[in-house]
C-alpha cells in the first residue's frame, strides 16, 4: 500500500516517490504527499515529475474503492512515465493550504454549534456543514464572534492516534452521524484542538488556529426538517 506521508506532517510538498502501478489514467506511488477526496476534504492536484521528461498534471487524488490503493489522476498519457520509475511527486501548495485552513475551520465549527453532523464539504472559498438541529434557531452574529475568538486565541492543533478499541470505547468522539471514522487497520486518527475539539479526522490541518486567517460566516439555511446549514468563507489575512 502506498505509503501516505500526509497523515503524519500535512506541510510536506513534495516527495521522492517511485511509480509502482498504472491503471488509465491513475498512477500509484510507493509514498505520496497528496491527499486523497475523503472526509469531505477534496483530493489534491499537483504534478509528477519524472528524472527525465516532462511534467505530469495531477488533476485529482482518490482512493481505488476495491483495493483501497491511492490513485493520482493525471491530465494525459499515462505512458510518458513506466513502473519502477523515479519521480518527484509535488502538490499544489496554494490551494492545498487553503484546504488545510478551511478543514480546521470547520473543526472550530463543529465546536461551536452543538449538535450531529449530517454532512459537509470542505472548499478552497466556501465550506459548509449540515447540523441535525430541529427546531432550532442559530445565532450568527454570536457564531461570528466565537470563530473571531478562538481563532485569534492561536490554539495549537495536532493528531494522534488511538487504538479501534479506544474508538470504540469513546464513541461520543464521533459527530458525524452519516460517516464513521474508518476501523479494522488497528488504529484510528484523532485530530485535536488544544482546549477547543476533538474528534477522529484524517484531513489535512495548519499547526495553530491563527493560521486560518478571517472566517466569515455566511448564510445559514434550513435544508428539511432537522438539517440547518452553515455556511463560511476562507478570506483574506487582516
Amino acid at each position: 500500500m502506498t505509503k501516505e506521508l500526509f497523515r503524519e506532517n500535512s506541510y510536506l510538498k513534495s516527495s521522492n516517490s517511485v511509480v509502482t502501478a498504472i491503471d488509465g489514467h491513475g498512477i500509484q506511488l510507493d509514498a505520496t504527499v497528496f491527499y486523497p477526496t475523503g472526509g469531505g476534504q477534496p483530493g489534491d492536484s499537483g504534478w509528477l515529475e519524472p528524472t527525465e521528461g516532462g511534467k505530469l498534471r495531477v488533476v485529482d487524488t482518490i482512493k481505488d474503492r476495491n483495493t483501497g490503493e491511492l490513485l493520482h489522476i493525471i491530465d494525459g498519457n499515462p505512458n510518458a512515465i513506466s513502473v519502477g520509475e523515479k519521480i518527484l511527486a509535488t502538490i499544489d501548495w496554494d490551494r492545498r493550504y487553503k484546504l488545510m485552513r478551511m478543514h480546521t475551520a470547520m473543526h472550530i465549527l463543529c465546536s461551536i454549534i452543538e449538535g450531529g453532523v449530517t454532512g459537509g464539504q470542505v472548499g478552497e472559498e466556501k465550506s459548509r456543514i449540515d447540523f441535525d438541529l430541529p427546531d432550532t434557531s442559530l445565532d450568527k452574529l454570536l457564531i461570528q464572534s466565537e470563530f473571531d475568538r478562538l481563532i485569534s486565541e492561536d490554539h495549537i492543533v495536532q493528531h494522534r492516534w488511538i487504538t479501534d478499541q479506544e474508538m470504540q470505547a469513546n464513541v461520543e468522539l464521533v459527530r458525524t452521524m452519516s460517516v464513521k471514522p474508518p476501523t479494522g487497520t488497528g488504529k484510528v486518527r484523532l485530530l485535536e484542538i488544544a482546549e477547543v475539539d476533538l474528534q477522529p479526522c484524517g484531513g489535512t490541518h495548519v499547526a495553530r488556529t491563527r493560521e486560518i486567517g478571517h472566517i466569515r460566516v455566511g448564510k445559514i439555511e434550513n435544508k428539511g426538517k432537522h438539517n440547518r446549514r452553515v455556511n463560511i468563507h476562507l478570506e483574506d489575512y487582516d
